[in-house]
């Protein structure tokens, strides 16, 4: 660490700030489509597993978005500071990042309908289970993308 240059938001030189950030809301996001698919197929018959699952993927939910936006930020530094226009790498940054501002919409909008309209429910519904469902394929292919920036670019 010694004689690294601080850069700010994006971190020491060669030790930048977003990829380990990413790890949170990666790992988050994943997790909340495995409690959404056991709390629909274990609610009926595991006693109260079913909402405690579908509250566990609220919360997780929660975490991950809150550090995806740390996560955001870092990564938009970088791109700002890091890549050339019309290069390849900057055209897979754009890739990534179009893909993880889709992931944070769906994930928004999974929050909003699990904070406003099922306190309640014995198991996870099933518009959430399709929304985190769907946000974790999407954070996998953008996590890939990004992986790729790692270790090409």
């Amino acid at each position: 660490m010694k004689g690294r240059k601080n850069k700010g938001l994006r971190g020491l030189s060669g030790k930048q700030l977003h990829p380990p950030l990413t790890d949170v809301p990666i790992t988050a996001y994943l997790f909340v489509a495995v409690f959404d698919v056991l709390s629909a197929i274990l609610h009926s018959s595991h006693g109260d597993l079913g909402r405690q699952l579908y509250l566990a993927g609220t919360w997780t939910l929660l975490g991950g978005a809150a550090v995806s936006v740390l996560a955001a930020l870092t990564g938009a530094i970088d791109w700002w500071k890091s890549s050339e226009p019309g290069t390849q790498a900057r055209r897979t940054i754009n890739a990534h990042a179009s893909t993880m501002i889709v992931v944070t919409v769906i994930v928004l909008a999974d929050l909003i309908v699990r904070l406003t309209s099922y306190d309640d429910r014995r198991s996870s519904p099933g518009l959430c289970g399709t929304l985190s469902v769907s946000a974790g394929v999407l954070v996998s292919c953008g996590a890939t993308l990004g992986g790729g920036l790692v270790y090409d670019y």
